[in-house]
């Protein structure tokens, strides 16, 4: 039976950053979902101050309706759409970057939704609590400080991050392209910068979030490794890898690697359309037809 990939998008982006892979998936005959996770979407805010011109101080008060979005939220949300997936036939759950998080910890609660599980760059907590791993070696080159310029307003006032991505500050953008898509083009880069939405939510979950043996251990999983990646690097990406073939050793991960950035395989989308594809169970020849 066709199985149906269900897509899950990382911090500030949306499913419509999936469009593009989702064409590819569907040339090459395979059924694909892109959900939004709540807060996202069609459900973001994009409040007038975030407009041109913009204003500041707007932008840096107005409420947001992320605001209180927890990973449980995220993972009951997801559940759901599962449930109706797995009613048309098996069920692979790709995820990217912070969205790793949240199948994370669907995959322990809710095994049985799920026939595949794949990490393309992604969060897949082991040992650590996300926001731990940020302290741990693997993670040097990354300065989550370096985004300061861009937020607008107190996380801790909103109760929310927000980032502006529309500033018109050269180093800001610079420094977004480096952290994002430093091998694309620049009108590649604005134009995916352009489906950003600025609001987050704060909560990537906690130690019951990691990934467990008994339940998430015990379901295939594939790790598709960006070499090229700088938001979250290759070497906390493969130290992932190795934390959870440790954890289940009967059940490695299927590791392949893209080159490229950390958006690149999303603009440039056919390399992993086809290693997903290879996931996806092969139909029986079809004999109607076929002469006796």
């Amino acid at each position: 039976m066709q199985p149906t990939f269900v897509l899950v998008h990382g911090a500030f982006a949306n499913s419509f950053s999936f469009a593009p892979l989702q064409a590819e998936l569907g040339l090459l005959g395979h059924r694909s979902v892109a959900i939004d996770l709540p807060g996202h979407g069609f459900q973001s805010t994009f409040i007038h101050a975030y407009q041109t011109p913009q204003d500041p101080a707007g932008l840096a008060s107005a409420p947001g309706s992320i605001k209180g979005v927890t990973l449980a939220d995220n993972v009951e949300h997801l559940i759901g759409i599962l449930e109706r997936a797995k009613q048309n036939g098996p069920v692979i759950l790709v995820a990217h970057s912070r969205g790793g998080a949240t199948i994370t910890a669907a995959a322990n609660a809710r095994p049985d939704l799920i026939d595949h599980l794949v990490y393309v760059s992604a969060w897949a907590p082991v040992h650590l609590d996300v926001n731990d791993y940020y302290a741990e070696p693997e993670m040097t080159a990354v300065d989550p400080a370096a985004f300061a310029p861009a937020l607008a307003g107190s996380p801790a006032d909103l109760g929310l991050l927000r980032v502006n991505f529309r500033t018109a500050d050269p180093d800001v953008l610079a420094m977004f392209k480096a952290a994002f898509l430093a091998d694309g083009t620049d009108e590649q880069f604005l134009s995916f910068l352009n489906t950003f939405q600025p609001d987050e939510n704060l909560d990537v979950g906690g130690s019951a979030d990691r990934a467990q043996a008994a339940t998430w251990g015990r379901i295939p999983k594939t790790y598709i490794r960006l070499a090229g990646d700088t938001s979250l690097p290759l070497a906390l990406q493969d130290r992932l890898i190795r934390e959870g073939n440790e954890l289940t050793p009967d059940n490695p991960y299927d590791v392949h690697t893209l080159e490229g950035s950390h958006l690149k395989w999303l603009v440039e989308p056919a390399p992993a359309a086809r290693i997903l594809g290879g996931l996806a169970p092969r139909p029986a020849p079809s004999t109607q037809g076929v002469p006796e």
